[in-house]
């Protein structure tokens, strides 16, 4: 682990540290105080820091909502990991390959897209980075945050492919986290059949947590269908609407940070009330 920098945000105490493990950036913040809670958040650049976010400046504020809820709620606020996602010059896919939930489009699910993708099914790589991150990013901040980790107590966050691959990450790594949040998860990469591939797999043994969104405006406007038979396809597994599982139109918002920021409580609340219990 080596470090990077560490700086202020307004709005959260103390300071967020910036590591990097190998190749991947991470950022993170944890309260002063002791916590065993653990958020998860892909496209970490997007987290903490508006000069390194991807969309005018604008940050998911996720920092500032789980000191916020947590006071409200009277308890201690949760470290946020936020993983950077591999995007470079010289590599502008890595996220894709990355986010990508790989076993399912190996399996035959095929990729819906009018644009021209320079990235074939053989070159993702979305299991090998679900398991960096819990076999190696998450122990190592987590001891040097001296948090023993719990599963009940740790939740992954994702927008878009982000959403695709925190759901995917349940399938694999359930036993390692049990509240997933996905927002404006991109169903249109591959339509119905990645809507069934992916919901079916989810565990079914009342632990897990799942929450997830859409917006009405923008590339979010396109989710509608799918997320109503993702909606359908949660209530036939077993989950049970507003106690495990949640879904939300949040309406006039996109798919971009601003929007997501301006619902962030309710996922976080979403979790964390349910850590309480």
């Amino acid at each position: 682990m080596r470090a990077i920098k560490q700086f202020q945000v307004r709005g959260i105490p103390g300071e967020v540290s910036r590591i990097a493990i190998g190749d991947r950036i991470i950022d993170y913040w944890a309260p002063n105080t002791p916590t065993d809670s653990v958020l998860i958040a892909h496209d970490g650049q997007n987290v903490f820091d508006g000069k390194t976010s991807t969309h005018r400046r604008r940050t998911w504020e996720i920092g500032q909502s789980v000191n916020r809820l947590s006071k409200e709620m009277g308890i201690n606020p949760p470290a946020v990991i936020a993983i950077w996602n591999g995007n470079t010059p010289a590599d502008p896919w890595a996220r894709l390959k990355e986010l990508a939930p790989e076993k399912v489009l190996r399996n035959g699910v095929a990729v819906i897209t009018k644009d021209v993708i320079p990235v074939t099914v053989d070159q993702l790589y979305g299991d090998r980075y679900l398991d960096e991150i819990f076999s190696t990013h998450l122990p190592t901040i987590a001891a040097a945050l001296k948090i023993e980790l719990t599963p009940a107590k740790t939740a992954m966050i994702g927008s878009s492919m982000g959403g695709l691959s925190t759901l995917y990450a349940l399938t694999a790594h359930g036993d390692k986290f049990h509240t997933a949040l996905a927002l404006s998860t991109h169903w249109s990469l591959g339509g119905m059949p990645l809507v069934n591939a992916l919901i079916n797999e989810l565990p079914s043994n009342g632990k897990h947590n799942i929450y997830m969104s859409r917006g009405t405006k923008g590339l979010d406007a396109d989710y509608e269908p799918f997320q109503l038979h993702a909606d359908s396809l949660m209530l036939e597994r077993g989950y049970q609407p507003d106690r495990n599982f949640v879904t939300r139109v949040h309406t006039r918002t996109g798919h971009n940070e601003k929007s997501w920021a301006s619902y962030i409580d309710e996922p976080i609340s979403f979790w964390l009330s349910r850590t309480l219990k």
